[in-house]
């Protein structure tokens, strides 16, 4: 008889399909919100009228907008997004953008509950289990589909030590998100396929984890199954909105396995570290590691990884090599050399992925850096 744990997530709504800016208006309606910090995407912000449309929606509840979020959600720029809203006595942060900026307010929502002011300061609240719980909440309309909207943890990067670091509280998970795939038409076409195998590394790294349950399981598998087919279609036909919405719905099955408790593997865990070192974009990150890791945790969960392929539409066949053709259909980088990752960083690499909360529980065992180097040996 198994047993387990399910874990629910403090995230009350989902809204897909609607435009973000009547979504977030009914949004604030229901939560009481007056006065909204937007975090967005600079770009958005700059070169489409997406951002001025939900600030006219909102009016006089739209207190700021905050739009100098960088890649991997560096302590300084947390900082600065944290000052504004405690500037402006925010008492909601709404998001329009990508996964450095979902991770942001999450963070910003950990620092403005346990006063927070300076980047060093951040050292009492990284990787610490227990936090002051958020009062000031999050409503996330994601641009792009890493699906970190969808998670009670924001990896922040520290620039003096360049390792990334897990803030975390189960009430910063956003109180709603909301998937428009008309709003996804702006970001760029690597940007959103490259996220979407990001998707699909969760979805995988789920099925295959030694601790998957049931209810993780539904949702992953047809997750992938709606992922794996939506992203060629998103790649064959760039203003597909149905396509989009799939990979936007799949995405969001994705996450629901790590959500309720199971955790993440090696691929999830080298990817940190390509991150927060090399500044490799997260999706590339997986484009890379994904079907490597696969290869090398055949050994110990052939059947599980089967049920990866089946999903995929490619049952019976060897599921690194069904991924593998997936992101090459995409277009997507397949080697480290790619994005200039040489071997002389290995050690480097493998020693600092050890200290990742996913290394340590990829299913097949990883008792050291050189096994990890294996795993970066076979993705070079």
């Amino acid at each position: 008889m198994i047993t387990g744990r399910v874990v629910f997530g403090a995230m009350e709504e989902v809204v897909y399909g609607q435009p973000a800016a009547a979504a977030v208006t009914e949004q604030l309606d229901r939560i009481g919100a007056q006065r909204a910090l937007l975090m967005v995407s600079g770009t958005l912000n700059r070169t489409t009228d997406e951002i001025a449309k939900i600030k006219d929606a909102l009016g006089g509840r739209c207190a700021g907008v905050f739009d100098a979020m960088p890649a991997h959600t560096p302590r300084a720029a947390v900082i600065a997004a944290t000052e504004q809203a405690r500037a402006i006595q925010a008492d909601l942060v709404v998001t329009i953008g990508g996964g450095s900026i979902t991770d942001g307010a999450k963070a910003v929502q950990i620092c403005l509950a346990n006063d927070i002011r300076t980047t060093a300061d951040m050292d009492r609240v990284a990787n610490q289990a227990s936090p002051v719980a958020p009062k000031v909440r999050q409503i996330s309309v994601p641009t792009t589909i890493s699906g970190g909207e969808f998670s009670a943890i924001a990896g922040v990067t520290n620039e003096a030590t360049r390792v990334k670091e897990k803030f975390a509280h189960p009430l910063v998970m956003p109180r709603a998100a909301i998937l428009d795939p008309t709003i996804t038409l702006h970001t760029p076409e690597w940007l959103f396929l490259s996220t979407g195998i990001r998707a699909v590394d969760h979805c995988v790294e789920a099925i295959c984890s030694r601790e998957a349950h049931p209810y993780g399981d539904a949702q992953a598998l047809r997750g992938l199954a709606m992922l794996a087919a939506g992203l060629p279609r998103v790649k064959a036909d760039p203003t597909d909105l149905d396509a989009r919405l799939d990979c936007q719905i799949g995405t969001w099955l994705s996450m629901g396995a790590l959500s309720a408790g199971v955790p993440m593997g090696a691929s999830h865990g080298i990817g940190y570290v390509l991150g927060a070192v090399f500044d490799v974009p997260h999706g590339h990150t997986s484009c890379i590691m994904l079907p490597a890791v696969m290869r090398w945790n055949k050994a110990a969960n052939h059947d599980r990884q089967a049920l990866v392929a089946a999903a995929m539409g490619h049952a019976g066949e060897d599921a690194g090599d069904v991924l593998d053709a997936l992101i090459r259909v995409l277009g997507m980088p397949r080697s480290l050399r790619e994005v200039n990752v040489g071997p002389e960083h290995f050690e480097r690499i493998a020693t600092q992925a050890m200290g990742t909360p996913w290394v340590p529980r990829n299913p097949r065992t990883i008792e050291g850096p050189a096994q990890v180097r294996e795993i970066l040996e076979m993705a070079a």
